[in-house]
């Protein structure tokens, strides 16, 4: 090849490249836009297989529920979590940030849950989320009494692998709950109280 040739396919490589960047982060963009909402219910564009709750909890059947996507990576101490792995519990997921109001209003109240419901097969995880660094996300810990992990996902790229459409995490926070069979039961999108989550937990742990 020429390298008149090749100096031709450098800008298109170029042109390539940033297109692809913008589109990564225009994907970023839309979750910091979301960040920290007030609740409500969303599936996104056409039909979809969940009923969404007056009450701002939205759930399937459990003949029409999603897989859960890939969720795994290092937590934000540092050691390695795939949700995959608690695959025949009950799984709650809720994405929070350090920095968010809401997500502070309800650590008491997931971590009560968790202390309650942990030896009933329920496993809970955290995906913390725009964090720039996991100090704060630690601090956040300490400050709340969270002992369940968390994975950390400062770019939102975990949210991201969630289908339009589904029960996906499209505010922070939000909270899922995964049935027995790694496919997702149940979503809010807003700060949860004791009673309210228990409403959510309660019939997928009744499932058998």
């Amino acid at each position: 090849m020429s390298a008149a040739c090749r100096a031709d396919q450098r800008p298109n490589r170029t042109r390539r490249s940033r297109a692809a960047l913008l589109t990564a982060g225009a994907a970023v963009a839309a979750l910091v836009l979301s960040a920290c909402g007030s609740g409500g219910t969303s599936g996104g564009a056409g039909s979809t297989n969940f009923i969404a709750g007056k009450n701002g909890v939205d759930t399937a059947a459990k003949g029409d529920r999603d897989a859960v996507p890939d969720l795994s990576g290092k937590t934000i101490d540092g050691k390695q979590l795939d949700v995959a792995d608690y695959k025949g519990k009950v799984v709650v997921v809720n994405v929070w940030g350090s920095w968010c109001g809401p997500c502070r209003a309800e650590a008491k109240n997931l971590e009560r849950v968790y202390q309650d419901t942990k030896d009933q097969g329920v496993q809970f995880v955290g995906i913390n989320t725009r964090d720039t660094s996991t100090s704060p996300a630690l601090a956040f810990e300490k400050e709340f009494g969270v002992t369940y992990p968390s994975l950390y996902d400062p770019t939102g790229k975990l949210m991201l692998r969630f289908k339009k459409g589904t029960l996906n995490p499209q505010l922070i926070p939000s909270t899922l709950i995964i049935d027995r069979n790694g496919k997702v039961a149940a979503r809010t999108l807003q700060a949860l109280s004791e009673e309210t989550l228990r409403k959510m937990l309660n019939p997928v742990l009744a499932e058998k």
